[in-house]
């Protein structure tokens, strides 16, 4: 590769640089060597008397006799050249290569006695060009190198105060400038190769542009391969440069076109060099094909020209592709082609195929140079265009492509696509051919696709970034800013958007800062510019010495400006990789090269030279590489001295290789390393997007091998980020990071090939990268919200650095941003809304007043009558200081101002509310009195809601004695709501004769206020007074003489306005509040969902006034705290507090099996818990949880007592006396055996239990008065006697029974007739009713007898069914309507609380209905008593 001036112009991280040499192998670093520059009024200047000096020293060397080789071209023309030199400034010599320019023009300089005053300086792009032309022109002049004729590369200068000609790289001339801007030690410049049109050569045309009006005796020779020298001619025109014209190609059918052309008087002199070359005969060989279908490959394409060459004569083939991938593909083709002739060393007709490519290493590289018999085919990238002379060759082959590196505006990133070469590169790649006799090229393409190709290659200032030409001519002096850079004379001046990229990359790097208007370097700028290494490298080093690691730092930054020292030879690739792969480190690539670097320090300190090469070579490093690394390191190290930075040693730990995998690690300071790093690469950062993959894209695979593409696929959706200025890249998969790619990443180089790749990259921590970016970081901001727990408004921050999500979701405060707006959010949400968290006083006492405003609203049912948001925001914005936009700054603010005035944010309830607005207490009072209950009421105005209007909380210890009765009436205020409601609910019959209704309301509540008690009377009175609906009729009787009928009111609740019925909400009073258990428009519904939670209630409270009153305290409030809504006890009642002696004896027992403790049960106990008062009824009660057995418990409804307690007595008992098992069975005759070992139940003991619990029933009718000891006694006494035949009597009834049920099953059987299906099944059904599992425990004492006589009757109904099924049908429909009737009564009583009186009825109409079917189907078999269908519903009709 060409080498820089210290680090002008062309900046590393823009150009691809692994795997590729350039056109030469060697690099462009020489100027670095020349010195530290800075700004160039800090640089020490060549002083005149040393140039004096050596004028004098020069002027003394003898000059031997010059000759020039006849054979050479240019020889033929030296006087045509010396003349243009004497005669003129500047001088264009073009010629093509061979043509001997480069050796001769030195001389010829010579003979006109240049290199006197000053030096004849001659430079070439790469260092091998340097060192091989300086040795030969001193060869040919017959003196020692150094002497006459002297060269200097990078590191090395070996040149004498002697030296006229001194032969360099460009930039080494480049680094001078900053020395000597005149040039003062030079009175005769060669530029070579000055058709490459690199950023070196083009810098220094345009600055020799502007020092030859200042140096008039300088004489300045420019030499071209190519025809484009008119180009060169123009701009050296006398009197300045003059716009270019399209050049004029060289073709075979316009060879004179460029002589036609007038020629300017006032441009450069020209010098045509026929180069020494021979014919080339160019064939074309497309890859398309003449027709469709005949399309070739690539590597097909090759096999068949080189085929084709091959018949033509001996000679080597030189094939040109476009870098290593495709020279490997043609290898594995041609060798696949060629079989045996290719593999086989020995064969008389062998093909060797040779790569050379600039990653080769250097042994592989000398084997193209080498003496050989056999044919060759060279498979070289285009570095044997023009750089390299491969010997041997006779016939190209020329694709017609070829990687060119190219800077990318839009993504800002150096990309190294696949391009079409231009004419000139096809004309220097066939000319190849003609080096040593008639050739023959075979382009790949077509002559037309030749012809619309670019004359020439775009210059590389058109392509590349220019930041780092920009850095150095800032530095130098020669520009001041981007504008002066735009003027710059270049040959052709670079795009502006271009020179605005290296602004913005400098300005990323922190190097240059604009005010304005005005460009200046900053402080880092300065030390970018006096170190020897690209900008981005140099920004590293300066930021490691930030951090302690500058020395880490420029080992790596050293390493990346050069080629990778790693070798990886095509046959040995896989051991090489396993060799460099001791130096990996999983989290980054760039530790690799430390590590690398310190086992190379280690060794070379063990080893002698010899030694060190040859591990190296066995290690494949590449020796010369490795020198040329420390080189630049130890440069790095003296040039970070005068800008203060230091690089002391320190010695790395070893990393345990714990599993001897051979792994060459070292403990770094890893993020001081790559924070230092990513001070360079903040444009070349990567946040990973990992994308979603659909299966439906692997539909058409199965088994393996789907789930195989899909684990591939997988790892590549993983490897996939989203880069700066929206650009996508992948880890390059030699990375250990591409197997399990981090979260952020920083590439030290990305490189488009097949893909976009970046490659040394590392894992870095996003954090790193917003410090280090500043204001190139662009922050958003969204999702302003409140927040309670932080007491301030806050939002959600994206951080974008050159659109990478650096910082996704982070949570900032809004103040910052906006504090105008933060300081609105807090008034709003914390002040007016409430939700903060706060002691302050003033702020409970202004919830208060709220409350009580909100309750003037809900109550009065009216929006606006007190004060809205807005409103209070407004009084509290008017009181606050501008600088409150958080809790914290309103805690800090209030502790002052409180102080001044403590009423300042107090509210009022006369602010609240208006005057006008005011509600009567009494029309919506805040307690509900029911007997001896004072029940908290609450209004909500909520439309829509399920709480909306009244709602009474009901502590859940206390909810069994809340009878839903009187709730209906509401409260005094919404009366007339209510009325109205109601007569609009009405059916239409009734609705049209209230008409208008608001007026019939009217009178309604009036009549009401006049003829029902007063609603505190009302409401205490519960199930004793009038319901709403029965006042309502007589109310409608009376004014309008209108009969409501009852089924008016069927439905009628539900198509009332939500709010106009009464909200029950049960509450769990605690310590710390209330909780809510549950709430609906139905009581009853809430009665019984949460008895269990009620029981469990009145027996907590009751249980703990029994311990209470055990200790001895006769305390039983155990909670000093009141309920937020307390249950008061009515006026004139049984105070809450009061004591009743009976409840502080009662404890519960569980399992009971004899008499409790107590001598009496007392009929009512109490117990206080957190100020709620829980009655309750102890009770001996039956339960069959866990197995069956008597218990003592407290039960929170008084309707369910005594029923509980007659079970639970007999369940006592029977604990008491039960018989064994066996002696009640072994009374059994045989056939109550049989008949009883058929029942339904799972076993003879479940029976016998239930047997002897119904001869205890009926022996003990009475159990439920039995509360005392002596009463329990007596009956246990009495039952005992009696048991054993009341056992055996209900076994014989329960024989008869089943006896009787399985008679029936059999006939039902037996039946077949169609016709009788429904009999049957209504038979099946009556028989499972009567007979079913537990029939002896659920049927009625008094009605156990009779079962047997039911079954029969349905027996004989069988039988009549055969014989008349119609008539059987008609009887079967009277039972059905009666027993619809019953179902009915049943459900609407469900539906409510039902009295025991009630439920005893219902079952008596139950056992009716048999009678009926017996009177019916059976008469002859008797009924206990009168029965007909309508007794039944009369005794419906009288349950109601």
């Amino acid at each position: 590769m060409r080498e820089d001036w210290n680090n002008v112009p062309v900046s590393e991280d823009t150009r691809p640089r692994r795997n590729r040499r350039g056109r030469g192998g060697q690099r462009r670093d020489d100027a670095r060597r020349a010195g530290a520059p800075g700004q160039a009024s800090h640089r020490p200047q060549v002083s005149r008397r040393a140039l004096e000096a050596a004028a004098a020293k020069r002027a003394a060397v003898e000059v031997p006799t010059i000759a020039y080789p006849e054979q050479l071209p240019v020889s033929a023309r030296r006087d045509e050249i010396a003349a243009a030199i004497r005669d003129h400034q500047v001088v264009i010599v073009a010629g093509e290569t061979g043509s001997g320019k480069t050796t001769q023009l030195p001389k010829i300089c010579l003979e006109l006695g240049r290199g006197r005053a000053g030096q004849i300086g001659h430079t070439q792009p790469r260092r091998i060009a340097a060192r091989s032309v300086a040795d030969r022109i001193a060869e040919e002049l017959g003196t020692e190198l150094g002497g006459l004729v002297g060269y200097q590369v990078r590191f090395t200068d070996q040149s004498s105060d002697s030296t006229l000609v001194k032969v360099m790289t460009d930039g080494i001339l480049l680094a001078q400038i900053q020395r000597d801007p005149d040039l003062l030690a030079y009175d005769t410049l060669i530029i070579d190769e000055a058709h490459e049109r690199s950023l070196n050569i083009d810098f220094l045309l345009g600055y020799l542009t502007n020092l030859l009006p200042r140096r008039p005796d300088l004489k300045v020779i420019i030499t071209s391969a190519t025809i484009d020298s008119e180009r060169f001619a123009r701009h050296f025109a006398a009197g300045g440069p003059l716009p270019a014209r399209e050049p004029v190609m060289d073709d075979a059918d316009d060879a004179d076109a460029g002589e036609d052309r007038e020629r300017d008087p006032r441009e450069a002199p020209v010098v045509e060099v026929t180069g020494r070359t021979f014919p080339v005969e160019i064939l074309y060989r497309p890859l398309e094909g003449a027709t469709k279908g005949d399309e070739k490959d690539l590597v097909t394409g090759i096999v068949d020209a080189c085929d084709e060459l091959m018949t033509w004569g001996d000679g080597d083939i030189l094939v040109f592709l476009s870098g290593e991938r495709e020279i490997r593909d043609a290898a594995d083709g041609l060798e696949a082609h060629l079989g045996d002739r290719a593999r086989n060393p020995r064969h008389p007709r062998r093909v060797e195929i040779l790569p050379l490519y600039s990653r080769l290493s250097a042994a592989d590289q000398h084997r193209v140079f080498e003496r050989h018999t056999s044919r060759r085919i060279v498979l070289a990238t285009n570095v044997a265009e023009t750089s390299l002379t491969v010997p041997g060759i006779h016939y190209v082959v020329d694709p017609g492509t070829a990687r060119i590196s190219r800077y990318s505006k839009a993504t800002k990133v150096q990309r190294l696509p696949i391009e079409p070469i231009s004419q000139a590169s096809a004309r220097q790649r066939s000319g190849r051919a003609g080096r040593l006799a008639d050739g023959i090229a075979i382009r790949l393409y077509s002559e037309e696709d030749f012809d619309a190709r670019p004359p020439f290659t775009e210059p590389e200032i058109l392509r590349t970034s220019l930041a780092s030409v920009l850095l150095q001519m800032i530095s130098v002096g020669v520009v001041e800013g981007p504008d002066d850079m735009a003027r710059f004379p270049f040959v052709e001046p670079p795009d502006t958007r271009a020179i605005r990229d290296g602004v913005q990359l400098l300005s990323e790097l922190g190097a240059i800062s604009v005010r304005e208007g005005r460009t200046s370097l900053t402080e880092t700028g300065r030390k970018l510019a006096r170190l020897p290494i690209d900008p981005r490298q140099a920004r590293m080093i300066v930021e490691g010495a930030r951090h302690g690691v500058a020395r880490e730092v420029a080992v790596i930054a050293a390493a990346l400006s050069i080629q990778d020292p790693r070798e990886r030879p095509t046959e040995k690739r896989e051991e090489a990789d396993l060799l460099h792969r001791r130096f990996a480190d999983p989290s980054s690539d760039l530790l690799s090269y430390l590590n690398l670097w310190e086992h190379v320090r280690e060794r070379q300190h063990a080893l002698s030279g010899n030694q060190f090469r040859r591990l190296c070579k066995s290690e494949y490093l590449n020796f010369l590489r490795v020198r040329e690394w420390q080189d630049l390191v130890q440069q790095l190290r003296d040039a970070a001295k005068a800008i203060d930075i230091e690089m002391a040693y320190r010695k790395p730990s070893p990393v345990d290789d714990a599993e001897g995998t051979g792994a060459l690690r070292h403990v770094w300071d890893d993020d001081g390393i790559h924070r230092s790093i990513l001070a360079g690469l903040l444009s070349q950062v990567g946040a990973q997007d990992v994308l979603q993959l659909k299966a439906s894209s692997f539909s058409h695979l199965k088994g393996e091998a789907r789930a195989k593409e899909m684990r591939k696929a997988r790892k590549r959706a993983s490897n996939e980020f989203i880069g700066a200025r929206g650009i996508r890249f992948a880890i390059n998969p030699g990375s250990p990071l591409s197997k399990k790619p981090p979260e952020f990443v920083m590439a030290a180089e990305l490189v488009e090939t097949s893909r976009l790749w970046a490659r040394d990259v590392a894992r870095i921590d996003p954090a790193w990268a917003e410090e280090l970016a500043g204001d190139l970081a662009k922050r958003t901001y969204s999702e302003p919200h409140w927040s309670s727990k932080r007491g301030a408004a806050m939002a959600t921050e994206k951080v974008l650095l050159y659109g990478v999500p650096i910082v996704a979701d982070r949570p900032v405060l809004w103040a910052k941003v906006n504090s105008e707006d933060a300081r609105d959010l807090f008034i709003r949400h914390a002040l007016v809304q409430g939700e903060w968290t706060t002691h302050h006083g003033f702020w409970r006492r202004n919830q208060r007043v709220l409350e009580e405003a909100a309750e003037v609203e809900a109550r009065s049912r009216t929006r606006g009558v007190i004060a809205d948001e807005e409103t209070l925001f407004a009084f509290y914005d008017a009181r606050l200081p501008e600088s409150i936009v958080s809790a914290r700054h309103f805690d800090r603010w209030w502790q002052g101002a409180r102080r001044e005035d403590p009423e300042l944010l107090t509210l009022t309830l006369d602010e609240l509310v208006p005057e006008h607005a005011a509600v009567d207490p009494s029309q919506f009072p805040e307690r509900w009195p029911q007997l001896d209950l004072e029940l908290p009421l609450t209004y909500q105005f909520e439309p829509g809601t399920a709480a909306d209007g009244v709602t009474v909380h009901i502590p859940v210890g206390v909810l069994s004695r809340v009878v839903e009765a009187g709730f209906d009436w509401l409260v005094p205020g919404m009366l007339p709501e209510l009325v109205t409601a109601t007569v609009r609910a009405l059916p239409k019959p009734v609705r049209r004769l209230l008409v208008p209704a608001p007026d019939a309301a009217r009178d309604i509540v009036a009549w009401l206020a006049a003829h029902v008690p007063a609603w505190v009377d009302v409401a205490r009175a519960g199930d004793m007074a009038e319901p709403f609906r029965e006042a309502f009729t007589r109310a409608v009787r009376d004014l309008r003489d209108v009969e409501i009928p009852e089924d008016a009111w069927d439905g009628l609740d539900e198509r009332l306005p939500g709010h106009l019925r009464m909200t029950f909400r049960v509450v769990e009073p605690g310590g710390r509040g209330q909780r809510i258990l549950d709430e609906s428009h139905d009581l009853v519904h809430l009665q019984r969902r949460l008895a269990p939670q009620a029981e469990a209630a009145v027996r907590t409270a009751v249980q703990r006034a029994a311990d209470a009153a055990t200790r001895g305290k006769g305390r039983r409030d155990d909670a000093p705290a009141a309920s937020p809504h307390p249950v008061a006890s009515a006026p004139g009642g049984t105070p809450a507090s009061s004591a009743r002696p009976a409840s502080a004896a009662v404890a519960e027992v569980d399992p009971l099996t004899a008499w409790p403790a107590l001598d009496a049960l007392p009929d009512e106990v109490e117990g206080t818990v957190h100020g709620v008062v829980a009655r309750g009824y102890p009770a001996i009660v039956e339960e069959r949880k866990d197995g069956v057995r008597a218990a003592l418990r407290v039960l929170a409804d008084a309707t369910e007592r005594d029923a509980a307690h007659a079970r639970g007595v007999r369940r006592l008992l029977l604990a008491e006396l039960a018989l064994p098992v066996k002696r009640v069975t072994t009374r059994w005759t045989p056939a109550e055996s049989l008949a009883l070992g058929a029942s339904p139940y799972r076993s003879t003991e479940a029976l016998v239990d239930d047997l002897q619990l119904a001869a205890v029933t009926s022996l003990a009718p009475e159990a439920g008065q039995v509360r005392d000891r002596v009463a329990y006694e007596a009956l246990r006494t009495q039952v005992k006697d009696r048991l054993e035949d009341a056992v055996l009597d209900v076994a014989r009834q329960c024989a008869a029974a089943l006896t009787a049920a399985r008679e029936l099953d059999v006939a039902v059987r037996g039946a077949t007739s169609l016709a009788l299906l429904a009999t049957l099944q209504e038979l099946r059904e009556q028989s499972a009713a009567l007979v079913g599992d537990g029939f002896v425990r659920t049927t009625p004492a008094d009605r156990l007898p009779h079962l047997a006589r039911y079954l029969k009757a349905g027996a004989h109904r069988l039988e009549k069914a055969q014989a008349d099924p119609q008539k059987d049908a008609q009887l079967a429909w009277q039972i059905a309507q009666v027993t619809e009737a019953y179902d009915t009564v049943r459900a609407a009583h469900a539906k409510g609380r039902m009295a025991p009186e009630t439920a005893a009825a219902l079952d008596g109409v139950r056992w009716m209905i048999e009678e009926l079917r017996v009177s019916l189907f059976a008469q002859r078999l008797g009924t206990d008593g009168p029965v007909s269908e309508q007794r039944i519903r009369k005794a419906l009709a009288a349950i109601g």
